[in-house]
């Protein structure tokens, strides 16, 4: 007969409540109105409770709870405990069956978990529910479930940025999906179409989300938008256009066209392969040429009469210029000889010293010689103080020739001195040249001068940069015009991918293709941590097509290279055999890579409303961006209101955020809606924007209230923060940016010859020819690069001609405003190169 169902008894065994089953434990229990007798099958007394269904993780969206379900057999008690605690014996649902295979007992019950269990422990610890189930022969633990509670967060860590890219180029899209519970899903779309790389296999999604365009197509062309999504809601990211441009190419040249009446034949050709498009650059270079006829394939039209007065007239014009080129070869011979003594005869360049009976500073260096005069020239000796000349007086001004003319046939006798030039005039004529038209016209930012083996410098005032040209640099016998300039970020298309940042000013020198017998130094400023184990720092430069090219990786330079860097904490020298644009571009090796950041505060300088407005630049610190800043809130009638902070922006991905506290609420009130505003981070990360800002605007109560204290701070999500505590009037100060936060370079831009120096030329050359020459004793070349603590370049150095010439070189680079020549002279004493020693006086002295 089949078991009947029993009821069940509740017997209290020590301090456990055990719910017996009758029907199978042999117990008889007698009532007042029945008596029920039970004999248990022999294989339920051996068996322990296994577990048919157990309890899954379950997120709770929104305010809706979720039901957990746990199922065993045999069992004689079921019931869940969560975070270590039981459940209360009401709050669970038990439903009792029988397995109809094995006729032993299944208990199966759920419970009910809400939003507001799971949140009075988050924070602690994650909540957490298991089943615990009892037979006569034991009890067994079923897997814990965790229960979460759902989110999506509405801002992206990370959003896709608009690019400009060349046809076929790769395109790499970044996307940093906003956090969330459970981690959301991410698709990404192109003008609300989604994107599949199955269908598509130019598209390809990165494992962190990242969308590539393995080779940039014309049909690529759209808004591309980044999707994030789970249980609880869809996110999108701001789109981010795309444009695929194409740059324009030649055709090949056209025949030539037949001889015409002008004894010239001409050939053309287009620039259709391809046409420019959607914003591509228009063809480099000549689209027409023309050619002189040989007098066989000229048109004869002799017999005319007019051609008998043009040939008399041809005759006379050849006549005078033959008699006038022999007057200026007898002019040049009998000068030849006075030219060398011509550009000796500069005081600078004798720089020649007598005795004199100075202390030196130091007692150790009181056996210093003087640097005898060279009585082998005809030259006047010279006393005076050794110093730097950059306030002497100009003494000539050079002329503006061609670019690349070599030196006119004559005698020219170069002094030192500032060179009076028209940068107006010099950027109009230069961006009149196909190579030279996309050139920043800004005539702020750039400098340019006449040049010969003298050599000489550049400088953009305000910026850090400077361009130093070392005597001999330009070979003797040239005069070169050479520009320096600084390209504005936007105007360019650097290519940057992935963790790549821009570092330094994108900056252009030139022309490009001039011969130079030894590398210039560029000199500009960076914005890393300068630490070479967190980044791979490259080198690039702009081809003369408009593409970039890397030219070289900081820390594994060749000394062959046509290029170095010597990175310092804040600039870059660059020694460069060739001039052209370049820029320093970074890529992040690990997320404690950091950019330096200036934080820049300003305001209204004049307010007459209640309202009132604090501008917070977050900008890359580098002088250039800071210079250009200062002059747009200049215009803008802008006020600095306190000095700039330097904060290090590490790539993390997290964002920037700003904030502002503690103001009077008796007088002031922000109008911004939330507790932050905030920066993403590649906006910042990227480098391309250059003038990034919050703006937080407060209102006053009343017009007579006029003192403003306050804390304005910001920081990085999970990283270094800064503060600013601001207490100040804001009537009482009403003048725009003063000069005096621009640190004025009073200094000229352009310096020919031995003022550009701080070492005079002859004594520069007696270094040299003293250093040069290898010392048994390390008393040389290399024991002044310790010195001068450059001994990581030493392979550099010893690829040179003259080593000593390349340190001194470095060194006119690094101390060009504030060089201390003392402080060289007592190096030199410190080596014991006595014969080269630079004798000091001071001007009480002289």
């Amino acid at each position: 007969m089949p078991l009947l169902l029993r009821p069940f008894v509740r017997c209290r065994l020590g301090a456990e409540l055990l719910v017996l089953w009758l029907g199978f434990i042999g117990v008889t229990c007698t009532g007042s109105e029945h008596t029920a007798t039970a004999t248990q099958p022999a294989a339920f007394s051996d068996l322990l409770p296994h577990f048919l269904v157990e309890p899954e993780d379950e997120f709770i969206v929104k305010n809706k709870p979720v039901m957990l379900t746990c199922r065993s057999t045999p069992a004689t008690q079921i019931y869940f405990k969560c975070n270590g605690e039981w459940v209360h014996q009401d709050d669970h649902l038990i439903v009792r069956t029988v397995d109809p295979s094995t006729a032993l007992p299944v208990m199966e019950v759920t419970i009910e978990i809400t939003r507001q269990q799971v949140e009075k422990i988050f924070g602690l610890d994650e909540y957490w529910c298991q089943c615990v189930a009892w037979s006569t022969t034991g009890t067994q633990k079923s897997q814990k479930a965790y229960i979460r509670i759902a989110y999506l967060r509405k801002n992206f860590e990370e959003e896709p940025q608009a690019k400009e890219v060349a046809l076929d180029q790769e395109v790499s899209l970044r996307c940093h999906p906003p956090e969330g519970v459970p981690q959301p899903e991410v698709e990404w779309q192109r003008n609300e179409d989604v994107i599949d790389p199955q269908s598509d296999p130019n598209f390809f999604i990165t494992t962190d989300h990242n969308l590539i365009i393995k080779k940039a197509r014309l049909a690529d062309t759209g808004n591309y938008t980044c999707v994030a999504k789970n249980i609880v809601a869809r996110r999108k990211s701001n789109s981010a256009t795309i444009l695929i441009y194409v740059d324009g190419g030649w055709s090949e040249w056209s025949k030539w066209s037949p001889c015409g009446a002008d004894c010239a034949m001409w050939r053309s050709r287009e620039c259709t392969q391809p046409s420019p498009g959607t914003g591509g650059k228009d063809c480099q270079g000549l689209d027409l040429q023309s050619l002189n006829c040989t007098s066989e394939q000229c048109p004869q039209t002799a017999g005319r009469a007019e051609d008998v007065a043009l040939y008399v007239g041809m005759v006379a014009v050849a006549l005078c210029l033959t008699l006038l080129l022999i007057i200026l070869v007898l002019v040049y011979r009998r000068k030849k000889a006075g030219l060398d003594a011509d550009v000796a005869d500069s005081s600078i360049l004798t720089t020649g010293f007598q005795p004199m009976g100075i202390k030196p500073s130091k007692p150790e260096n009181s056996h210093l010689l003087t640097i005898q005069p060279d009585l082998t020239t005809t030259t006047t000796s010279y006393q005076g103080t050794l110093r730097s000349r950059h306030d002497a007086p100009g003494k000539f001004s050079m002329t503006n020739g061609p670019l690349l003319d070599p030196l006119p046939k004559g005698s020219h006798t170069l002094h030192n001195g500032k060179l009076n030039s028209d940068p107006a005039d010099f950027v109009s004529r230069l961006s009149t040249q196909s190579y030279f038209k996309t050139l920043s016209r800004d005539v702020a930012n750039t400098s340019y001068g006449t040049f010969n083996f003298l050599g000489g410098r550049l400088t953009i005032p305000n910026t850090g940069i400077s361009l130093l040209i070392p005597p001999e640099a330009i070979p003797r016998g040239k005069i070169y015009e050479i520009y320096l300039t600084v390209q504005k970020k936007e105007d360019l298309r650097l290519p940057l991918a992935g963790c790549q940042t821009l570092l330094s000013p994108v900056v252009c020198c030139g022309p490009p293709g001039v011969v130079l017998s030894r590398p210039v130094i560029l000199s500009m400023d960076h914005c890393s941590d300068a630490c070479l184990d967190n980044w791979a720092i490259r080198l690039k430069k702009q081809t003369y097509e408009g593409a970039w090219e890397d030219v070289l990786l900081m820390g594994e330079e060749l000394v062959s290279d046509p290029y170095y860097c010597q990175l310092e904490a804040e600039t870059c020298q660059l020694f460069s055999e060739q001039l052209g644009t370049f820029a320093l571009v970074g890529e992040s090796l690990h997320m404690g890579a950091a950019k330096r950041l200036r934080l820049v505060l300003f305001s209204d300088a004049y307010c007459s409303t209640l309202e009132y407005n604090i501008r917070i630049y977050c900008i890359d610190d580098t002088q250039d961006v800071f210079k250009e800043v200062m002059q747009m809130e200049r215009q803008l009638g802008g006020r600095l209101i306190d000095e700039p902070h330097i904060l290090l922006f590490k790539d993390s991905y997290h964002n920037l955020r700003l904030s502002i506290h503690d103001m009077p609420q008796a007088h002031w009130r922000s109008k911004l809606l939330a507790g932050y505003q905030e920066i993403p981070f590649y906006h910042l990360w990227n480098g391309s924007q250059r003038y990034l800002h919050c703006t937080f605007t407060l209102e006053r109560l009343s017009l007579s209230t006029c003192e403003l204290t306050c804390q304005l701070c910001v920081w990085q999500v999970e990283g270094e923060g800064q503060s600013f505590s601001l207490d100040f009037n804001i009537a009482k100060d009403t003048r725009a940016v003063d000069s005096e936060f621009l640190l004025m370079d009073t200094n000229a831009t352009a310096l020919a010859g031995p003022s550009a120096f701080q070492i005079p030329y002859l004594i520069r050359q007696k270094i040299c020819s003293s250093l040069d020459t290898p010392c048994p004793q390390g008393a040389d070349w290399r024991m002044l690069a310790q010195r001068l603590k450059l001994e990581r370049h030493m392979s550099f150095f010893a690829s040179k001609a003259s080593p000593t010439s390349a340190i001194l070189d470095l060194w006119e680079a690094q101390h060009f405003h504030g060089g201390n020549i003392n402080q060289l002279a007592a190096v030199m004493a410190d080596i014991g190169k006595q014969e080269a020693m630079i004798f000091l006086v001071s001007d009480g002295e002289c």
